[in-house]
């Protein structure tokens, strides 16, 4: 599956590596591309990821849905 989300808050390049790690540590995630200038995190995954533990990473990571 390939889900875009909306991310709140992501500036600089330390952001887009914290959202890398916390998303990347789920089993099932693929590929990961955030993309600052569209404040977007595009994520290609399979089971037992989902779309929801997805978010919910971004969130521990400290950012916010968009």
């Amino acid at each position: 599956m390939k889900i875009d989300i909306p991310v709140k808050g992501m500036t600089c390049q330390h952001c887009v590596d914290k959202i890398e790690k916390f998303v990347g540590e789920l089993e099932g995630v693929s590929y990961i591309e955030v993309d600052l200038d569209k404040q977007s995190v595009h994520v290609e995954f399979s089971a037992p990821a989902s779309a929801e533990a997805i978010e919910e990473a971004i969130l521990d990571a400290g950012y916010e849905l968009g």
